[in-house]
């Protein structure tokens, strides 16, 4: 019910009620003494109701206000009505906080809400489970006081949430942990952590596979290649079928120790992440020393390969890091240019500095490379065109190779490229490995 009262009403009301009382006395020659007593008590009984109000207020343990009539009357109902309607949205509120709590129990990772501070402030029973933070024990507490790891402090200290962060559980030495950090709410941080063991002993078990393979196949291709060039040297003239059939035998097994090669370069790409092996590299020469290198790819197709790596443009640009990783990584990038260019191309070959990065890029003049491709370039296996990958021997693994060298360099790989115009791949080198 709306209830509604005015200073004016309240006011109208007081002065009546003094001068009813007035008149009354008047009749009795005694107006002050009435008006006074009138007085006493409206005063009394607004006194008396609101040391009931405050009696109430500190020390009831009921909702529900004290009884009265008139305007006490009505701020009691005002009271009630607010005290429900605060209780409604209290209990509205338990509801919800009580679904998130039920949905972050349900996670099967673990979740922390940190204040921006890094107080931890509520927790789920997985972080317990994996990262040791009970709550509400550790309620209070600093995430960095709980989990002691340099790479997490790394981590934090850096400020970049971005990327994820891997850690060994503190409670089970046998987990690996991924971490990632990021906003919730205007002034707290959510921290999930995701037990990814499994994943990791398979993936470690994927490229164990593929690095053992790899030596297999080598000692049966190098017997087949040698009894093929055996027979091929041989003074004894071969019938023309058979001629032609130990070419395509010797194409394959090259083609097949090409792949062979590529694979056993991934793998060791991919377990060396140790940069303690990282010495200063000079990058214009170890271009200029890529470019002599590939010049026998180019005698059927006869590109027309430029460079600007010269002592006044690019002196000398060095960096820090794996030089064979780099080789690599450079090698691939021009042979694709090679392969992909139509006969009598163009290709381009940059190495500057550009503002605080080093920018090194291979440009052509190819068929270039469809939009939806182009974010699947860097995929094991992946060919844009898979008959014409057969034919210039292409294996799909070039590209994944420069990503993980890239990853052991702070490097940033973009493709840029536009269809039937041409492509250009170029490689950022961040200033943490400049020389």
């Amino acid at each position: 019910m709306f209830f509604r009262i005015s200073a004016r009403t309240l006011f109208t009301r007081i002065v009546s009620v003094i001068i009813v009382s007035g008149f009354i006395g008047s009749l009795f020659g005694q107006t002050f003494l009435a008006v006074s007593i009138v007085s006493l008590c409206l005063l009394a009984w607004h006194y008396n109701h609101l040391f009931k109000l405050i009696k109430w207020l500190w020390q009831g343990k009921s909702i529900a206000p004290p009884q009265a009539n008139g305007i006490w009357g009505r701020i009691y109902d005002g009271l009630y009505r607010r005290i429900r309607k605060q209780r409604l949205k209290q209990k509205q509120l338990n509801e919800r906080i009580r679904k998130f709590r039920d949905g972050a129990e349900a996670l099967p990772d673990a979740a922390l809400v940190l204040s921006t501070e890094l107080i931890i402030l509520w927790g789920n029973k997985k972080a317990s489970k994996l990262l040791g933070v009970r709550w509400p024990d550790d309620i209070g507490l600093r995430i960095d006081n709980l989990i002691r790891f340099p790479e997490f402090y790394k981590y934090l200290g850096d400020g970049d949430y971005n990327s994820p962060c891997l850690i060994t559980s503190p409670v089970n030495n046998e987990l690996q942990l991924e971490l990632r950090m990021m906003a919730y709410g205007s002034d707290q941080i959510l921290l999930l952590a995701r037990d990814i063991s499994k994943i990791q002993r398979l993936e470690e078990m994927r490229r164990d596979f593929v690095a053992n393979v790899s030596h297999e196949l080598k000692t049966p291709l190098t017997v087949v290649r040698g009894y093929v060039e055996m027979v091929q040297a041989s003074e004894t003239a071969l019938d023309p079928h058979w001629k032609k059939a130990f070419t395509t035998i010797e194409t394959q097994v090259s083609r097949m120790d090409r792949l062979v090669e590529q694979l056993l370069v991934l793998s060791r790409v991919e377990h060396n992440v140790d940069a303690d092996n990282h010495q200063e590299v000079n990058l214009s020469r170890l271009i200029l020393m890529v470019i002599e290198e590939v010049q026998w790819l180019n005698q059927d197709k006869n590109h027309n390969i430029n460079h600007d790596i010269n002592h006044d443009i690019a002196p000398n640009i060095s960096i820090n890091g794996n030089e064979h990783e780099l080789k690599s990584a450079c090698l691939n990038l021009i042979s694709n240019a090679i392969a992909y260019t139509p006969a009598n191309g163009i290709i381009d070959i940059r190495l500057r500095n550009d503002g605080n990065k080093i920018r090194f890029s291979v440009k052509d003049n190819g068929p270039g490379i469809k939009p939806e491709h182009v974010n699947r370039l860097t995929e094991r296996f992946f060919r844009v065109d898979k008959s014409r990958s057969r034919n210039t021997g292409g294996s799909g693994l070039g590209l994944a190779i420069v990503k993980h060298v890239l990853n052991h360099h702070h490097g940033e790989l973009s493709i840029e490229s536009d269809w039937h115009q041409g492509s250009e791949f170029i490689i950022y080198f961040s200033p943490e490995i400049a020389k």
